[in-house]
């Protein structure tokens, strides 16, 4: 089997997760779907301690042939899709030579050049698309068909010296989940690598710092015709509090390493109204400072009114796992040197967003994430570059190797 029939076969088993039963892991039930197919074939492979857990997590070694003692390297992909598109019945087809012009996904669709400039640079590439009703879900069982090409490569060649190898497929990453029920101490690595990134020479060893804030409005409600002097219209106050907030803090006027304070709900009436936001920063001191200001937006409303209208509750999600991996630079180290032998420049890019990587990192496995060759993620205009498939098994086999030598 290639790695472009495997992506095929993987992409065609449908393992949506689903924000409405988040409390549930897996959130859907189809993920199993995935996670047994996974459990057979890496039995088909002799490793070790295959397991299927309760949650959808599937956990395997493959054993060490080498008598001296080296670190246990993993490697970590998510089986579920993005809620955000259909992930049921995907058709992905492959154009052999891409001509860097507008792709025709089905009469009805078309992928254009003009909405993702970037693509134009992967002209004379093998892509695997859609057919414009579906997501592909390269994100991210690309990122598992590259582990599971790796392991396919050793298991048929065993003069290859290598330690022992920890591998996990996750569910429920696209919902924030992923890491919920991960045991790191059933995983058995020192380190590892999400292969959860996009085009194939990234390395990214830095995520978000996170938080999230409600706001409420408290108002009062009373009939328009005798409102003056006496109604608190909530819905009201809570676009002024909006309004309060610096434009330029927010996703659609920031990039690379700048934070933002993004709005994604807003709800209420006359009596009460809800703001939800999510606050990002690389810098944990910079989110510091975007929680202060939503504080001080809050202060001043309720100075303004008298009384206490707003009030807010902030929480922390997850920190920069640059804070752990810094203490670790062997594991940066590896996978650069491995890229470098492939003949890909890394491009250091730091996330915008979380990654499982992240959430693991603070437990005590240093995780960084590398790409797979997948782009336009969650959406119809998803795909998936070929040539940079099959790299990301060849960049696998390297860091084992490598890491194996230090």
């Amino acid at each position: 089997m290639s790695a472009e029939e495997r992506l095929i076969r993987y992409c065609k088993v449908d393992t949506q997760s689903d924000p409405n039963n988040e409390e549930e892991t897996p959130s859907s039930r189809k993920q199993f779907d995935l996670a047994k197919i996974l459990e057979k074939e890496l039995k088909d492979l002799a490793m070790e301690n295959v397991t299927l857990d309760e949650h959808c997590y599937v956990y395997a070694w493959m054993p060490a042939n080498v008598e001296k003692k080296c670190r246990t390297v993993g490697f970590i992909a998510h089986m579920d899709t993005a809620p955000d598109f259909s992930g049921t019945d995907v058709k992905p087809r492959v154009i052999e030579s891409f001509d860097g012009k507008d792709i025709a996904l089905s009469s009805e669709v078309t992928l254009k050049m003009s909405d993702f400039p970037q693509m134009k640079e992967l002209k004379g590439k093998r892509l695997m698309v859609t057919d414009g009703s579906t997501l592909l879900g390269a994100d991210d069982k690309a990122g598992i068909v590259s582990i599971m090409e790796a392991l396919t490569y050793l298991h048929a060649h065993p003069e290859i010296k290598h330690g022992r190898i920890a591998v996990a497929f996750t569910p429920d990453e696209e919902i924030g989940n992923g890491p919920k029920y991960f045991d790191v101490q059933k995983f058995g690595a020192d380190f590892a690598y999400t292969m959860d990134g996009g085009e194939i020479a990234e390395f990214s060893e830095e995520t978000f710092n996170a938080a999230s804030a409600e706001v409420v409005m408290h108002g009062f409600s009373i009939h328009p015709g005798d409102a003056k002097d006496r109604m608190i219209n909530a819905a009201s106050l809570a676009c002024e509090f909006q309004e309060i907030l610096p434009k330029h803090m927010t996703p659609e006027h920031t990039e690379g390493r700048e934070g933002f304070i993004h709005l994604i709900a807003i709800k209420g009436n006359t009596e009460e109204a809800e703001l939800s936001y999510i606050l990002r920063d690389h810098d944990a001191e910079l989110l510091e400072k975007k929680k202060e200001l939503l504080q001080s937006a809050a202060s001043y409303l309720n100075d303004l009114h008298g009384k206490n209208v707003c009030t807010i509750t902030i929480k922390d999600a997850y920190r920069n796992m640059y804070e752990v991996l810094k203490k670790d630079p062997e594991v940066r180290e590896i996978a650069w040197k491995s890229m470098q032998d492939l003949g890909i420049e890394p491009k250091d890019e730091p996330i915008r967003g979380g990654t499982d990587g992240a959430v693991l990192s603070f437990r005590g496995l240093p995780c960084p994430n590398l790409g797979a060759g997948g782009g336009n993620f969650h959406g119809r205009y998803e795909y998936c570059v070929m040539e940079e498939l099959e790299q990301a098994s060849q960049l696998i086999l390297h860091i084992i190797q490598h890491t194996q030598e230090a």
